[in-house]
């Protein structure tokens, strides 16, 4: 038995969102044990200048991974829709 496109359709869109939602919670995951491991840096060392760079490291991690997430991911639903307007080129 095949499956209508409507309803290939319908999968494909579940599929997206399952796999954005599940890439964004890693991503959010990973900011806050970033996040959680910073706090605990600074709390232990207990020294500006630490604190400092502890910090800095921390934002430059969290900003990258973010970053680097949304921006793979904007390309790749860019190209998916590319791919899907596009006609194809075939001989008559």
């Amino acid at each position: 038995m095949m499956s209508s496109p409507a309803s290939s359709s319908v999968v494909s869109e579940k599929v997206e969102k399952t796999r954005s939602l599940t890439g964004c919670a890693a991503v959010l995951v990973g900011d806050l044990a970033i996040t959680a491991a910073a706090v605990l840096g600074m709390w232990w060392t207990r020294d500006t200048r630490d604190s400092v760079a502890i910090l800095s490291s921390a934002f430059t991690a969290v900003t990258s991974m973010t970053t680097a997430y949304f921006g793979i991911k904007g390309i790749s639903n860019t190209a998916s829709r590319v791919v899907h307007v596009v006609p194809s080129q075939g001989g008559d």
